[in-house]
């Protein structure tokens, strides 16, 4: 009954608004996975956690963990994105691919797991929230309350290969400071007339070194906001560079480039979304392609982001779908998703 559970359950937290910071509802419905299935847990905020029966806290700990938050639906919904409608093998609706999926998989594979008493590894599994928003009360904010992680498998979308690698994200607000004037008066010292020479100095930004997995760092300018009305020129105008980082700097040296390179003010929103990886020769990556599975590396951002462990990203679904109108996931994909996290878990514990 485990995997007909797993899509149930997923069918309920689809029938629950969990709006990335609101998912009150969700952890409750998973604290009752956890309670019918006589696990323990415990609670913080809106992240839901519990360890295996035999946890051994002189044995290394693997962390199971997905988010059971969403973004909100986009206006290309044509159904009702709170409806788990199974059709044509398709599951629907808001967060079944991202990350309902691989959320209800895991638990399931903790499920499976929990009363097995000499594993190689304890197990943690944590149902965490805000991370669509990278929140202040995400899986980050929970790891002090957590036993130390040695390695982690985070669920998102992939298909079920493996992504060893993840891209860090560092966010620059840009300001080209100027002088406000009337526009019918002269002004050499026009904002928006600097543009064109600081696009240029982002456009030969150069990051020189390139990953084998995750290629190079990307840097692309996504915002531009100057001016208020036709006939006043004005003191600044505001920009957001979004720079994905591979796994060959850190988000420090990112800053201190970037800092250096443009002529404007630059500040960082945030240095904490660090890249991440494992090694191909990891006992879990081994495992994975033995089971026939690829490796790549992912330029998505996921909780991975928050930790300092090697970790594994892998789930069922499929990272195009997620974010996109009327979200499905096939039943065939959880069904499949839960037997190989299973198949795979064997392989090491």
């Amino acid at each position: 009954m485990l995997i007909p559970n797993a899509i149930a359950l997923l069918q309920d937290l689809i029938r629950l608004e969990s709006f990335s910071g609101a998912e009150e509802a969700t952890a409750t419905r998973i604290e009752q996975w956890f309670s019918t299935n006589g696990i323990p847990f415990q609670r913080k905020d809106n992240n839901v956690w519990a360890t295996n029966k035999f946890f051994d806290s002189q044995k290394p700990t693997l962390l199971l963990n997905s988010h059971h938050d969403t973004v909100q639906p986009n206006q290309g919904y044509t159904r009702n994105p709170f409806s788990p409608d199974i059709e044509g093998g398709k599951l629907y609706g808001l967060g079944s691919n991202d990350a309902g999926g691989a959320l209800v998989s895991l638990l399931a594979c903790f499920t499976h797991f929990y009363n097995q008493e000499n594993l190689q590894y304890n197990l943690l599994m944590v149902a965490s929230a805000e991370e669509e928003s990278a929140g202040k009360k995400s899986l980050r904010y929970l790891l002090p309350d957590l036993p130390p992680i040695d390695v982690a498998i985070v669920g998102e979308p992939t298909l079920m290969d493996l992504a060893i690698a993840e891209k860090g994200l560092v966010v620059f607000d840009l300001c080209v400071k100027g002088t406000a004037s009337h526009a019918a008066h002269p002004n050499e010292d026009n904002p928006l007339m600097k543009l064109p020479k600081l696009i240029q100095a982002i456009e030969e930004l150069r990051f020189d070194q390139v990953s084998p997995v995750l290629g190079p760092v990307k840097a692309t300018l996504t915002q531009v906001e100057g001016g208020s009305q036709h006939n006043v020129v004005p003191s600044e105008v505001n920009l957001v560079l979004d720079v994905r980082v591979n796994e060959c700097y850190t988000n420090e040296e990112i800053e201190q480039y970037v800092k250096s390179s443009l002529d404007c003010v630059v500040n960082a929103r945030s240095l904490r979304l660090k890249s991440s990886s494992i090694a191909a020769e990891h006992p879990l990556v081994k495992a994975g392609i033995a089971l026939g599975r690829k490796t790549y590396g992912s330029p998505t951002l996921s909780d991975q982001a928050g930790l300092d462990c090697p970790s594994l990203k892998l789930g069922p679904g499929d990272s195009t779908r997620s974010h996109s109108a009327n979200e499905f996931i096939f039943v065939k994909e959880i069904e499949e998703g839960i037997t190989f996290y299973i198949n795979l878990l064997n392989q090491i514990l």
